[in-house]
Parts: C-alpha cells; sequence; structure tokens
C-alpha cells in the first residue's frame, strides 16, 4: 500500500486537475481551519488561533492525505471588546454562513466529507450554526466540528491544566513556543487567575483579564507545546482514518 506523502496537501497548491484527480482516487475529505485574528495579551501575537488550527491541520494531512482549504483567519471574537488593537472579527452569523458558502463549493467538487477544525473557543457556536445549515442545505454532505482542545480527553487537559476559560495560557504560549518562537515575548507574559471560573454570566475578557490573558503563560515551555500538537495530530489522524471510511450509523448498525 502506498504510504501518504509526508507533507500536508494543500488545496490551494492543486490545480483543478490535481483535485479532480484527489476526488477520483477515492479521497474525498477537506479539512477547514477556522482560526482567529485577535489579542493574545503582552506575549502572544493576535494570530495564535490560526497558526495552532494550521499545524494541526497540516500535520493530520501529511499523515492522512487529506487536502486542507485555506485557512479562515478571523473568527467570532467579539468578547475581546476593543479596549486592546488588533482583534478584527465577525459577527456570529457572518462566520455560519462563510462555512456554508464554502461547503457548496467543496461539495460541488466532488468532496463529501468536511471537517471544521476549530482553534478559536467562541467559533463553536457559529462554526454549529454552519454545520446544521449544511448538513440542511448538502444532505449528501458529511460533516464534522471538532475543536483543538475536544480532539481527546488528554488534549482537553492539557489545555485546561491553568484556568477552565483559557486563554494565552500555558497551553496556548507553549504551542506558540514550538511553532513560532520568534513571536513570543517571554518576558512580556502576565498570568492572570481564572476570575470568571465560579460566574454565572458570561462576562467579555475586558471585564475579567487586566492585560488579556487568562491562566498561567508564565509556566508554557517549548516541549509541553509539542507535546500538545504531536497528541492532537495523532489523536485526530486515527481518527480521521476511520472517518474516511465512515457510513451513517443505520448504514453501519442496520
Amino acid at each position: 500500500m502506498t504510504q501518504p506523502d509526508p507533507r500536508p496537501v494543500l488545496w490551494e497548491e492543486l490545480t483543478w486537475e490535481q483535485i479532480t484527480h484527489l476526488r477520483e482516487q477515492g479521497m474525498t475529505m477537506a479539512i477547514l481551519p477556522v482560526g482567529a485574528t485577535e489579542q493574545h495579551g503582552l506575549h502572544l501575537p493576535v494570530g495564535v488561533d490560526t497558526f495552532s488550527a494550521i499545524a494541526v491541520a497540516h500535520g493530520v494531512s501529511a499523515r492522512t492525505g487529506i487536502p486542507v482549504l485555506p485557512a479562515l483567519p478571523y473568527g467570532c471574537s467579539l468578547g475581546h471588546s476593543k479596549k486592546w488593537a488588533g482583534t478584527i472579527s465577525l459577527r456570529p452569523e457572518t462566520l455560519a454562513k462563510l462555512v456554508l458558502e464554502i461547503a457548496e463549493w467543496v461539495a460541488s467538487a466532488g468532496f463529501d466529507r468536511l471537517l471544521l477544525l476549530n482553534g478559536h473557543v467562541t467559533n463553536w457556536a457559529p462554526l454549529r450554526c454552519g454545520l446544521e445549515n449544511v448538513r440542511h442545505t448538502y444532505p449528501d454532505l458529511r460533516i464534522a466540528l471538532r475543536s483543538i482542545w475536544e480532539i481527546a480527553p488528554k488534549i482537553h487537559q492539557f489545555y485546561h491544566r491553568d484556568a477552565a476559560n483559557f486563554h494565552a495560557n500555558c497551553a496556548e504560549t507553549s504551542v506558540m513556543l514550538a511553532l513560532r518562537p520568534d513571536l513570543v515575548q517571554m518576558e512580556k507574559a502576565m498570568d492572570e487567575p481564572d476570575r470568571s471560573a465560579s460566574c454565572f454570566f458570561a462576562y467579555t475578557v475586558n471585564q475579567e483579564s487586566v492585560h488579556g490573558a487568562v491562566g498561567a503563560p508564565s509556566k508554557a515551555d517549548l516541549n509541553f507545546g509539542q507535546q500538545i500538537l504531536d497528541t492532537c495530530i495523532t489523536e485526530l489522524s486515527a481518527q480521521l482514518h476511520r472517518a474516511l471510511a465512515e457510513g451513517t450509523p443505520l448504514e453501519e448498525n442496520p
């Protein structure tokens, strides 16, 4: 059996003939990384969520051969307010609509499985709305939504060990140390407690954080970041190998 090319398969690098060939060879799934452009405290760049979603998607593609669509670098970041410069947010209904419109073209290319790989916490609800619209509009297109920290229980623990409502915390900072250490300013990392952990209502970040972070970024470590990435890629690759052949529940259990 031919092993997948160790390089990721990037949709934007392929011609229409190559994309058609992929489909004809039986690869009918695509991954859409969805990130955000938003403040991440004093020490991290605004592209953290996009960098991390792309890194996991590319790693998984290299192992499975599943093509990766161009990433969406904007998400739903309204909760970060306009206190700090740099955040550029979509409205939730805009993000949901983008997913529907992208899915239309994925389906028209003959691809019938789509993974929305999310790198930002408050993208989840708009992406879930997008998923509902997609499976209603294109019933033959199987669609799934996974946030990076939800890929497996151990990854959830990695991200939440220093804050339930994590942001620019130890995990995110560690991942950036593994991916782009040149963009991390550890000398400016400011630990802040998870002040909203016992709150009843949902508060914006400027109401719970002084500098825009929640958690303990000062404890970040490159090796921990690489462990997070490796675990994400290994776990998700295994899930997608199964998903490539997955039937509907009735097909699996008639």
